[in-house]
This record gives C-alpha cells, structure tokens and sequence, in this order.
C-alpha cells in the first residue's frame, strides 16, 4: 500500500514538474509603443511682418521606452515665413528633424503680410504622429485699412 501511495506521489510530483517546465515562455514581453501627446503654452495669434513668436512645447508620454525617438517636421500651407529650433537649426519645410528633448522652444518668424499658417508635425519612431496647427493674421492688415480710411 505504501509502495502504490509512493508512486502515485512521485507521478504527481513528476507530471507538476513537466507542467513547469514546458509551460515557460522564453519570450520577454516588452511594450515599446506609448501614445504621447504634445502641449504648448499660448501662442500669440497676431504678427508683424518680421516679427517672431515663440512656441513652448511640452513632450507628454504615457509610457517610457529608452529607445523611442522623436522627430519634428513642418509644413506651412499658408503665408512665408521661417521656423527654428532655439539652438538656432532653421527648419526646411516637410524634412525630418531629431527633437532635442521633452521640453522645447520654436521660433517662428513672419516673412509676410498675409494670414499665415504653420502644421507642425511631432512623431516617434513608431510611426505615431501628432499634428498641431498654428494660425497668425498680420497686424499689417489693420494698419492698411486704417491708412485708406
């Protein structure tokens, strides 16, 4: 009787020990792709010709993954002007730069007297994107009308 409870024990112990061991995943499961958002601080809505207003953003994650990168690219559909980075990178519209980090300032300087219009694109080496827009009327305008009155 003893000898049938033994091996009843040991199958038992044996077949908990085959479960354990081909029940194991070698895989790691790590997340690398977190949405983000981006915020920036008021943006003035006016703007003389050559004038220049300063854009505050601020990289929002939702979860950190060491080797994500973020880039930064623009495109203005409306109006002339130039946008750069604070360290002083002039952007090219539609090429891709590399973000200097979570916390950065844009520059953006009006090269014209019509309404004007930047898209500014924030995404990550996933492929996610973040799209913000920014629309300044010319202070130009009004002294026109002022001036044929």
């Amino acid at each position: 009787m003893k000898k049938i409870i033994r091996n009843i024990l040991m199958g038992v112990y044996l077949l908990g020990a085959m479960l354990l061991v081909f029940s194991c995943d070698d895989k790691l499961d790590v997340q690398q792709v977190y949405p983000f958002t981006v915020t920036t601080m008021p943006v003035q809505k006016r703007i003389k010709m050559g004038e220049t207003a300063e854009i505050r953003f601020q990289l929002n994650r939702e979860g950190y993954y060491e080797d994500t990168k973020y880039f930064i690219r623009y495109f203005q559909p409306d109006g002339k002007g130039t946008l750069r980075m604070a360290n002083g990178t002039v952007f090219l519209p539609n090429d891709l730069y590399p973000l200097p980090g979570e916390t950065f300032r844009l520059y953006y300087t009006s090269a014209s007297t019509d309404q004007q219009q930047i898209d500014i694109y924030i995404e990550d080496s996933f492929g996610q994107v973040v799209q913000l827009t920014f629309a300044f009327n010319n202070e130009n305008e009004n002294e026109k009308e002022e001036q044929k009155e």
